[in-house]
C-alpha cells in the first residue's frame, strides 16, 4: 500500500474520531436539514455520474415539489425520483431499522433488492428496459448473461449470480463482525468497502442500475456503520470509473480514496457545520462556503488575516472568526 493511500486512510480514521467532538452522525429527524442537504447533492451526483443531465436545481425542485421543469426526458425525472426514494430509504433504514434489519448484520439479500426495487421501478414505469422479461422487473436479478464491457470485464452468467451473491454477503458482514473483535480497524473500512464495491459491480445482478445500487448499498453500509454517506461527484467521474478499471486487477487503494473523499465532502461540508455553534472551533475546511472557498481561508489564515490556529497539519477557526474576516474585507 502506498505512502498517499496510507495518508489518505488516516485521515479518514482521524475525520470520524474527530465528527464524534461534534456530535457525531445525527439521524434524520434530529437534523432534517443536514439529511436534505445531502440527499439532494447525492441524488444529483449520483444520477449524473451515469448520464443524468438534470442540474441540481432542477433535482432539487423535483424533490420539494414533486413536479418537473425543464425540457428533459421524463425518464431522467424518473432516474432522480427513484434514486431520490431509495437513497431517503437507505438512510432512514440505516439509521432507524425496519423489518428488514437483522441484528450484526451490514446488508442482507432482501435490502439489496428492496434498493434496486425503489431506485428502478419510477423509471421502469415509463422505460422499461428493452432487453428485460417479465422476471427481470425492478428487484429482480436477471435472467440472461449480458456481453463483456468496453474495458474487458465480463459480468458473471446469470446462472451464478444467486452463489457469488451469497458469497458477496458473506464477505460484506464480515466486516462487521472484523471491527467487533478489533481484528480491523476504522483506518480499515474504506479499503474493505472497496473491495465490496468492485466485486458488486463484477457481478452484475440487475439488468440494470448496477452502478447506482452499489453506491447506495456502501452508504447503507457506512451508516450503520455511524460514518455519513459518500458522495462521489460528478467532476470526479473519471477517477472513479478508472479506479474501477484498477480495482479489476485487484488494485483498490484508488477506489478506497474515492470512498473516503465521497465522505470527507459530507463530513465538511454539511455535518460538522451544522453540528457547531458559532463559536465553536472546527475544522478550516468546514467552514468553506459559496461565499468563500477553503483555499481562500486558508490563505488569509496562513497571511494572519483570518484568526485561525494551526494543530497536526490542519487549520481551525470559527464560523465567527470567518463572518469578521469576510466582514473586514468588505470595508
Amino acid at each position: 500500500m502506498g505512502q498517499n493511500i496510507e495518508k489518505v486512510l488516516t485521515q479518514f480514521a482521524d475525520a470520524i474520531k474527530e465528527l464524534q467532538t461534534y456530535g457525531g452522525l445525527p439521524k434524520p429527524n434530529e437534523a432534517p436539514e443536514i439529511w436534505s442537504d445531502i440527499w439532494y447533492v447525492e441524488v444529483h451526483n449520483s444520477t449524473a455520474l451515469e448520464g443524468n443531465t438534470l442540474v441540481l436545481s432542477q433535482v432539487e425542485q423535483l424533490l420539494k415539489t414533486n413536479k418537473i421543469s425543464g425540457r428533459k426526458d421524463i425518464k431522467e425525472f424518473m432516474e432522480v425520483r427513484g434514486y431520490a426514494d431509495a437513497s431517503k430509504w437507505v438512510y432512514e433504514h440505516a439509521l432507524k431499522p425496519t423489518e428488514y434489519f437483522q441484528e450484526d448484520t451490514l446488508l442482507t439479500l432482501k435490502e439489496l433488492r428492496t434498493i434496486h426495487e425503489l431506485l428502478m421501478t419510477p423509471v421502469w414505469n415509463v422505460s422499461p428496459h428493452k432487453e428485460a422479461t417479465k422476471f427481470e422487473t425492478p428487484g429482480n436479478f436477471r435472467q440472461h448473461d449480458i456481453r463483456e464491457f468496453d474495458h474487458g470485464m465480463k459480468p458473471v452468467s446469470f446462472t451464478d449470480i444467486h452463489s457469488h451473491l451469497s458469497t458477496w454477503l458473506e464477505g460484506v458482514n464480515q466486516i462487521l463482525k472484523e471491527l467487533k473483535e478489533n481484528k480491523i480497524s476504522l483506518k480499515d473500512v474504506p479499503l474493505k468497502l472497496a473491495v465490496v464495491h468492485n466485486q458488486f459491480e463484477r457481478i452484475h445482478p440487475f439488468l440494470d442500475g448496477n452502478g447506482r445500487t452499489g453506491r447506495l448499498v456502501i452508504n447503507l453500509i457506512l451508516v450503520k456503520l455511524s460514518i455519513p454517506p459518500m458522495i462521489i461527484i460528478k467532476k470526479r467521474r473519471n477517477q472513479y470509473i478508472n479506479s474501477l478499471d484498477l480495482a479489476d486487477r485487484k488494485n483498490y487503494s484508488a477506489l478506497a480514496e474515492v470512498i473516503v473523499r465521497g465522505i470527507l465532502d459530507n463530513v465538511y461540508r454539511f455535518i460538522i457545520p451544522h453540528n457547531s455553534s458559532d463559536e465553536s472551533v472546527v475544522p478550516l475546511l468546514s467552514l468553506a462556503t459559496k461565499k468563500i472557498s477553503y483555499e481562500a481561508l486558508k490563505k488569509a489564515a496562513i497571511r494572519g488575516r483570518l484568526k485561525a490556529t494551526y494543530e497536526s497539519s490542519k487549520w481551525y477557526s470559527t464560523k465567527s472568526n470567518v463572518k469578521e474576516y469576510l466582514d473586514n474585507r468588505k470595508k
